[in-house]
């Protein structure tokens, strides 16, 4: 079920409403029922896989402190912890990685010339699959490091793991945020259902009228063969925006349903685009993916503690896994490895750039971050590493600035009006990060008018996205982008 769906708008406000009138004891269970409904609407037999992943984690957990309450040796609880994790990822990789497996295993057979009949697999991917695992593997980390107890109630623990509003896209939660929510009381209060609505017709915006109007340029111009290369860095630039507003989109409306129901959802994204550097860009996009990472595989492998070298390694090692768990293929590992090493580069000329605290300096520095993330976003969008480097050359050696512009309508596959609302919409959304960057929320400012002003705000944005958002020809409503992961 998406949430840019006629069936999400009919699903929601059902489950709000029953959440609100039925008994407290019965909410949770309420809330796990449409969890699973919501993600039985794409493929209903996966809601095993789902309920499959919960079980090993609750039953491990348990497990876990069983040991310790009776004294057992804490090789025995590393060896739980151990087993179920690697049940999580062995799931994982099965359905996400084993076909990519078995072809890169294929290829490095033929280049040796041995010839081994190997099986062939189509399998459907499950939606949201490394986000459900993930959270799932954090909470049984966190059991195990002693931060939180073991949850003793199923249905409890089973809605932490399956909330619909984060389920399939994210924030990847944490246990001590999210799980002790759901022991609340949550009443209907109106200044949650008011700032849920804003937040979510925000993220609508950023979905249907942004990253879906900027996805047929992309689109377009990523599979065209006659391309030329100042058409392909254009395309780029735009597909910093549609992925950016894509899934910011996604995690926006997920903390706007959430904050209705009376939960507080951790914030995702926080003006990525305005970093001045690579490590700070990684502190702002993502970031329950990037403060997993941190927690679970960064300092587990020493952090900063052990040395230069060995924290560059191991920020090196975190991205490229970063790389793989965003798709299975080449062109996602080297794009975690750009990342990796220019977070090194950027730790290399840390003191450098400290000396300097220039106005200039910092938006040269900002600019200089940006135009390498688009770089790096590149071989992200790309079909494979041989198409990124057939893009790249016809940038390099063809570059042909004369045909920005020309004939923009079969260039790009958009009017001219489309393509200047999507610029506009692009300086609007500029514009909200670079106050929010400095610390100013448009939202807390609309909120404190007058109710008049904050009701009209909520219409105007809702009217504007259904005159101007992408319900047509040209709109691939298959997912969100962040779905394949």
């Amino acid at each position: 079920m998406l949430f840019n769906s006629l069936s999400f708008l009919i699903f929601f406000p059902i489950t709000v409403a029953v959440y609100f009138l039925i008994p407290k004891r019965a909410k949770n269970f309420s809330l796990l029922v449409a969890s699973y409904v919501f993600y039985m609407g794409w493929n209903p037999k996966y809601a095993l896989l789902l309920l499959f992943c919960t079980a090993v984690t609750f039953g491990a957990s348990l497990l876990i402190e069983r040991i310790r309450v009776g004294g057992g040796s804490h090789k025995s609880v590393k060896a739980v912890l151990a087993g179920a994790i690697s049940l999580i990822l062995a799931t994982l990789f099965y359905y996400k990685y084993l076909h990519f497996a078995l072809e890169l295993l294929a290829a490095i057979l033929s280049g040796l010339h041995i010839k081994l009949g190997l099986p062939t697999v189509d399998i459907l991917l499950p939606v949201g699959i490394s986000f459900f695992s993930f959270q799932a593997i954090g909470y049984l980390v966190d059991v195990y490091r002693g931060q939180i107890h073991a949850e003793r109630n199923f249905f409890k623990y089973a809605l932490f793991v399956s909330f619909f509003p984060q389920l399939v896209a994210g924030p990847i939660e944490r246990s001590r945020n999210l799980l002790s929510q759901l022991d609340g009381t949550h009443r209907f209060d109106f200044e949650n259902l008011k700032s849920g609505l804003f937040t979510i017709v925000w993220g609508y915006f950023l979905k249907v009228v942004v990253a879906d109007r900027a996805a047929i340029l992309v689109n377009f111009v990523y599979g065209n063969e006659s391309a030329t290369g100042i058409q392909i860095a254009f395309a780029t630039f735009f597909f910093a925006f549609q992925i950016y507003c894509d899934f910011a989109g996604y995690s926006t409306i997920a903390c706007g349903a959430a904050r209705i129901l009376g939960i507080n959802l951790m914030q995702n994204f926080a003006s990525p685009y305005f970093s001045s550097s690579f490590s700070e860009f990684w502190r702002r996009w993502h970031i329950s993916l990037s403060t997993w990472f941190r927690d679970y595989l960064y300092i587990p492998l020493g952090g900063n503690k052990k040395g230069r070298i060995r924290k560059n390694v191991n920020t090196l090692i975190v991205m490229l896994v970063s790389g793989i768990w965003h798709g299975a293929g080449l062109n996602f590992f080297l794009w975690g490895l750009l990342h990796g090493i220019f977070q090194v580069a950027d730790d290399a000329t840390r003191s450098l750039r400290a000396h300097s605290t220039s106005r200039v300096r910092k938006i040269v520095q900002t600019l200089f971050t940006f135009a390498c993330v688009c770089f790096t976003w590149l071989f992200f969008r790309a079909q494979s590493v041989s198409h990124a480097i057939t893009l790249l050359k016809k940038i390099i050696f063809r570059l042909e600035p004369l045909t920005l512009f020309r004939h923009n309508a079969d260039k790009y596959h958009l009017e001219t009006e489309d393509l200047k609302l999507l610029m506009l919409s692009i300086a609007l959304i500029l514009l909200v990060d670079f106050a929010r960057y400095n610390n100013i929320s448009i939202k807390k400012w609309i909120f404190s008018r007058h109710w008049i002003v904050q009701s009209a705000s909520i219409i105007a944005m809702t009217l504007f996205i259904l005159v101007f958002g992408i319900w047509g020809s040209g709109y691939n409503a298959s997912s969100f982008i962040y779905f394949q992961f």
